[in-house]
């Protein structure tokens, strides 16, 4: 009978934006290679069939989890951590291996709080030190964390993320009620953290002509009160202008399996993000033959090819040209689409997981 190899995979942030999309997506494919050990929540993680799922009761990002992991982290081959939140302490697993998804919080160290910049800094060098691999979803990440970690190029391994390739449709009138949706609408999909730069899209909304403004509103997929927390300048520009409060819809919470519609009926996705490390918004909306502008970045670059249009995300005049660009032209927005169904090929969750499977692989046996 072949050895399968033992995986223990912190799964904690499966139902987070973001990296839980990267682990939903990748686990069950390891599951079926692997004898495949959970940490998190059991009622999160009982339909992805793990041999085994063991509870963890500390918070992320806590000083607890940092005494708590290395006790529970079962004798095995390789210990995989999604995120760079790594145990300090040694665990029993003879190889380890971290996703490190961006240089986020090291690019914008200077932002951070005393606390914040003091846990990342120590977790994300922790991360590369120890890990035997470190895997990230783009070029341009690899160069981030060979920047400013120092770490060998070598031991960096690129991987891209996937996009699924069906599309769940509802009926669009029953969606638009749902959420309180315009008829025609410019959509944007993020967090609410500063970074993501709605509020230069919002500035570039406000340069657009009338005649535009009249025809497509906003809408952001979040809620409100979320956005006013995470950025107050953002919160000041929406209530101080009436243009803004009567033709954006926040959504509030929307339901994963609502998305596609939302995005298959939007006139315009924008994605106006300062640094990301690969962005799969831009790609969802590609996969729901949407038109797409995003910021001239690296990543997005790098993700997006010549299936969008690029802005400068520090100059909303430039966003707002080219919304207007893209919205008075339908023979652009039909190239774009046409591009874009081409684009999402490239990129497949059965692909990055079975690259994921061959470097485990080659990693314990001692390949690399």
């Amino acid at each position: 009978m072949q050895y399968k190899l033992k995986l223990c995979i912190d799964a904690r942030m499966i139902n987070n934006s973001g990296i839980g999309i990267y682990i939903k997506n990748i686990i069950p494919y390891l599951v079926d290679k692997f004898e495949v050990t959970l940490l998190g929540d059991a009622n999160e993680l009982n339909y992805l069939e793990a041999k085994k799922i063991i509870p963890v009761k500390s918070p992320i990002y806590s000083i607890r989890e940092q005494f708590e992991l290395p006790q529970i982290v079962p004798h095995c081959d390789i210990f995989w951590s999604p995120h760079f939140n790594v145990p300090l302490l040694r665990v029993k697993a003879t190889k380890r291996i971290v996703t490190i998804h961006d240089a986020f919080h090291l690019f914008f160290y200077k932002k951070l709080s005393l606390m914040q910049k003091l846990y990342s800094k120590l977790l994300i060098n922790k991360a590369v030190n120890a890990s035997k691999v470190i895997i990230t979803v783009s070029d341009f990440s690899k160069s981030e964390i060979i920047n400013y970690t120092n770490s060998e190029p070598d031991k960096v391994k690129v991987i891209h993320n996937g996009i699924k390739q069906a599309r769940l449709l509802k009926d669009f009138e029953s969606v638009r009620v749902k959420y309180k949706l315009p008829l025609k609408y410019i959509l944007f999909v993020g967090n609410v953290k500063p970074h993501k730069n709605l509020k230069n899209l919002l500035k570039a909304y406000l340069l657009l002509n009338t005649e535009i403004r009249n025809e497509f509103k906003i809408v952001i997929v979040g809620n409100k009160d979320g956005f006013i927390i995470a950025d107050n300048e953002l919160f000041c520009l929406i209530d101080t202008s009436t243009t803004l409060e009567e033709n954006i819809v926040f959504t509030g919470f929307v339901d994963e399996d609502d998305m596609d519609t939302i995005y298959s009926n939007a006139s315009l996705f924008v994605f106006p993000s300062i640094y990301e490390g690969f962005g799969l918004p831009p790609l969802e909306a590609m996969l729901n033959n949407c038109p797409v502008i995003v910021s001239n970045i690296g990543s997005l670059k790098e993700v997006c090819g010549d299936a969008v249009v690029y802005f400068n995300p520090i100059e909303p005049g430039d966003i707002s040209n080219k919304i207007a660009e893209i919205l008075t032209n339908p023979l652009l927005i039909a190239e774009l689409k046409m591009k874009g169904l081409e684009r999402i090929k490239l990129f497949s969750w059965k692909d990055a997981a079975n690259k994921h499977i061959d470097l485990f692989s080659q990693v314990i046996s001692y390949a690399i």
